[in-house]
């Protein structure tokens, strides 16, 4: 779909300012570019009467929650950090099935947007709901954390009205937008995250410490393939273990899979094609820093038939 950006600017802009009106909104901000780009576009029509939320989940990559509050303030965007991590842990416990782990976050999510909006007495939510992520919803693929009305839930039952701004726009739409908005080339070619974080990326139970291994692996991923400039590159724990040797000795460790695709608007895409030695590199280091690994896979599925994430 093309767009005109200015035109797309300037009308979303208007709109925003209608609903709202003297009120003040939360925008809901992750740090991936449509939330980055929601945020952005929703400063230029409200200016000090939005806030940026930003829930700390403990599911965020390294460092996430100081480099993106720093990046909204440094622009003049009032910021708010919800500590939520413990909230989301709860949450989360002792469920594996996909689905229900997804909802489960879906709900706290808005659980908490609920009670910062009553907090701050907020007339609505703006959240960087994309066409993606509701045709994937309405397909029944999976239930995206930041669709509501396709799945019959009334955004009413967290006492929150919702203002979606982006959600006729694909990935590269919303690329074109967050860079006539002023982000930078950083921010707005950056590869997606997605809303559940790293809970997308742990096949089995979420638990603190399967979170913290496969943030250490994401860290080696994303240095090492970077250059390759993959639509998407993560690392994902397997809830399967395998045996290894540590050390000398017969260890029973976790299995990281390497996952690098390449795509225009996340709907297909392809395993992107690294060298052997490149690979070899990136499981060298992760057996180096992360000593509970004893596999590491890379993974060529395209999708479909499978999807990028893999909960």
């Amino acid at each position: 779909m093309k767009i005109n950006v200015r035109t797309f600017i300037r009308q979303s802009t208007k709109s925003i300012q209608k609903e709202v009106g003297t009120g003040t909104a939360l925008c809901a901000t992750s740090g991936g570019v449509d939330s980055m780009a929601c945020a952005f576009l929703a400063h230029r029509a409200l200016g000090k009467n939005l806030i940026a939320l930003f829930i700390d989940d403990g599911l965020m990559r390294e460092q996430e929650p100081q480099t993106v509050t720093k990046l909204l303030k440094k622009h003049g965007i009032r910021t708010v950090t919800v500590r939520a991590a413990q909230d989301f842990s709860r949450a989360l416990k002792g469920k594996e099935d996909p689905e229900i782990m997804r909802k489960a976050f879906r709900d706290t999510f808005y659980k908490t947007l609920g009670k910062a909006v009553r907090k701050y007495h907020a007339s609505h939510l703006i959240q960087g709901t994309i066409a993606a992520d509701i045709k994937e919803t309405k397909g029944k693929i999976k239930s995206q954390h930041n669709v509501l009305s396709q799945i019959g839930i009334s955004p009413k039952k967290y006492g929150l009205r919702i203002i979606e701004p982006l959600k006729t726009l694909y990935k590269p739409g919303v690329r074109k937008v967050a860079q006539a908005l002023g982000l930078s080339k950083s921010v707005y070619q950056r590869m997606p995250f997605p809303g559940p974080g790293l809970a997308t990326r742990v096949v089995g139970e979420v638990t603190p410490q399967r979170v913290r291994i496969v943030r250490k692996a994401t860290v080696i991923v994303e240095r090492a393939l970077k250059k390759y400039k993959p639509f998407q590159a993560f690392a994902v724990l397997l809830h399967d273990r395998a045996t290894g040797i540590k050390k000398g000795s017969r260890q029973f460790g976790n299995i990281i899979v390497i996952r690098s695709v390449d795509s225009r608007d996340a709907l297909t895409a392809t395993a992107t094609k690294i060298p052997f030695a490149v690979l070899d590199s990136i499981q060298r280091s992760i057996y180096r820093q992360i000593p509970e690994v004893t596999k590491v896979l890379y993974d060529i599925s395209p999708k479909p038939p499978s999807t990028i994430e893999y909960i």
